[in-house]
C-alpha cells in the first residue's frame, strides 16, 4: 500500500474513533439521569445510616408537615429521587481533593475488597449496596485535575436540587485542633459548590466512647465557626447534640457487639441507632430543608 493510500485510511480511522467516542459520550450522558435530592458522607452511611436518610428524604412531606408555602417550595424537588453515597474514611478534604492521598480516599480501589462505598436509593437499583467509586455511570467522580466533588457537579451529570453532606469523624482531630484547618477546608468546600445549589451540611451521629465524642464535640464546634466565618450558603445542622450524645453515648444497643456481646466499633451506630437518630433531629433537618428551599434564600 503506497504512502498517500496509507495516510486515507489513518485518516478514516481517525475520524471513524472520533466520531465513537462521541457517540458513547452523549449515550452514557443520556442514560444517567440525576437524583434530586443528593446525600454524600462517610462509612457511617455504610455501615448504619444510609438507610434511614433514604427513608426519611424520600418521604420527607410525612416527616416534617409542611404548611403551604412549604409544599410549595418542595415542589422544587420535582420526583424527589434520592440517592445516598458514603465513602470509607472520607470528609470534605477527600471530596474537595484534586490530587493526593485525600482524593485517593475516593478514587482508589480498596486492595483488600474492591469496593469503597455504600450506596443507596436512585443511584443503586442493585441488590448490593457496596461499590467502587469510579466504576459504572453513576460514580465517575474520579478525573485527573479535578475533585471528586467538581466532577460529580460537572455539567450534563449530577444536578441535584438538594444537596446534603455529612461528615465530621474522619477529620475529628483536624478540626478539633486547628479552627484554621476547619476554616481552610470549609473555603476550597465553598469554591467548588454551585452558588445557588441548596445545601444542608449535617455531621454525624455521636460514637460510643465519651473520648470520642468529646474529641468530636470540639471539632463540631470549629467547624460552625468556620461556616459562619467563610458564609458557605449551606444550613449547619449539628449531629451531636445533648439528645444525641445522650442516645448513643454509652449505649451498646446502638452498637455492632462481638459473640461476648461487647462493643467493636464505637466509631459506626447501628440501623437503630440511626432511626432514633433521625427522630431526635427531625425538626433541626426539616427547618434546614425548608430553609434552603426558600426562594428569598437563594444567592444572585
Amino acid at each position: 500500500m503506497g504512502m498517500d493510500k496509507q495516510m486515507k485510511v489513518l485518516r478514516k480511522l481517525a475520524v471513524s474513533l472520533c466520531v465513537s467516542a462521541v457517540v458513547a459520550t452523549s449515550a452514557q450522558a443520556q442514560e444517567f439521569t440525576s437524583p434530586e435530592i443528593l446525600i454524600i458522607g462517610d462509612s457511617q452511611i455504610s455501615f448504619g445510616s444510609g438507610p434511614a436518610f433514604l427513608e426519611f428524604f424520600s418521604d420527607i412531606k410525612s416527616h416534617c408537615h409542611p404548611n403551604a408555602r412549604q409544599k410549595q417550595n418542595l415542589k422544587h424537588l420535582g420526583e424527589m429521587r434520592v440517592g445516598v453515597i458514603g465513602v470509607r474514611s472520607s470528609s470534605i478534604d477527600s471530596w474537595t481533593a484534586r490530587s493526593g492521598r485525600a482524593k485517593d480516599t475516593i478514587c482508589k480501589v480498596d486492595p483488600k475488597w474492591n469496593v469503597n462505598a455504600g450506596t443507596y436509593g436512585f443511584v443503586n437499583q442493585t441488590g448490593n449496596k457496596y461499590v467502587q467509586i469510579g466504576k459504572g455511570k453513576e460514580y465517575q467522580f474520579c478525573a485527573p485535575g479535578s475533585s471528586p466533588l467538581e466532577e460529580m457537579l460537572r455539567d450534563g451529570y449530577y444536578d441535584p436540587k438538594l444537596i446534603l453532606m455529612s461528615f465530621l469523624g474522619n477529620s475529628a482531630k483536624r478540626w478539633a485542633n486547628s479552627p484554621e484547618a476547619a476554616i481552610k477546608d470549609v473555603k476550597r468546600l465553598k469554591s467548588q459548590l454551585p452558588r445557588n445549589m441548596p445545601c444542608i451540611f449535617m455531621t454525624t451521629a455521636p460514637a460510643y466512647k465519651k473520648e470520642i465524642v468529646d474529641l468530636r464535640l470540639r471539632a463540631q464546634q470549629n467547624l460552625m465557626a468556620a461556616f459562619k466565618k467563610t458564609g458557605l450558603q449551606c444550613t449547619f445542622v449539628p449531629g451531636a447534640t445533648p439528645e444525641t450524645v445522650a442516645a448513643n453515648q454509652g449505649n451498646k444497643h446502638y452498637f455492632r457487639l462481638n459473640k461476648n456481646g461487647m462493643v467493636k466499633d464505637p466509631y459506626h451506630p447501628n440501623e437503630a441507632a440511626a432511626k432514633n437518630f433521625f427522630a431526635l433531629e427531625m425538626n433541626r433537618i426539616c427547618d434546614a430543608i425548608f430553609e434552603q428551599l426558600e426562594p428569598t434564600n437563594k444567592q444572585s
